[in-house]
C-alpha cells in the first residue's frame, strides 16, 4: 500500500511541501498518477524520512481535530449572529406593517362611522328632487 502525499507528510511528522520537495529534488522516488496524486512506497519514504511515533501522530491529530472545531465553533458563531441580525431585522419590518394596517383600519373605521352617523332624512321625493 502506498501513502498519498498527505499520508507520507502525517506519517513521518514532515509538512506536505517537504515531502514534495523530497520528491521533486529526487530523495525519495514516487510514481505520479494520472490524477496528479503521488504513489509513495513506505520503505523509500521512511529510508529518508523515519516513521513518527504513533503516539505523536495521535497527539497532532487531537491537536488538529481541537483546531478544527475551534474554527467551526467560532464560524458557526458568526452564522448564528448574522441569522438573529436578520430575524430581527424581519421582526422590526413586521411590527412596522403590523402599525401601517392597524392605522388604515382605523381611518376606515372612522370613515365607515361617520357614514352610518349621517342620519338625513332620505325620502324618496327628496332624492328625487334634491330637497
Amino acid at each position: 500500500m502506498s501513502y498519498t502525499l498527505n499520508e507520507a507528510a502525517k506519517a513521518t511528522g514532515k509538512s506536505k511541501t517537504t515531502i514534495h520537495r523530497a520528491l521533486k529534488s529526487g530523495k525519495v522516488s514516487a510514481i505520479k498518477r494520472d490524477n496528479g496524486a503521488y504513489a509513495i512506497e513506505p520503505a523509500e519514504l521512511h529510508r529518508v524520512f523515519p516513521p513518527v511515533p504513533a503516539e505523536r501522530n495521535e497527539e497532532r491529530s487531537i491537536r488538529n481535530d481541537t483546531e478544527h472545531l475551534r474554527d467551526d465553533q467560532g464560524t458557526l458563531r458568526i452564522q448564528l449572529e448574522t441569522i438573529e441580525k436578520e430575524r430581527e431585522r424581519e421582526r422590526q419590518q413586521l411590527q412596522e406593517t403590523i402599525t401601517d394596517l392597524r392605522e388604515d383600519r382605523d381611518r376606515w373605521r372612522q370613515q365607515a362611522t361617520a357614514l352610518l352617523e349621517d342620519k338625513r332624512p332620505r325620502g324618496f321625493w327628496k332624492k328625487l328632487f334634491g330637497n
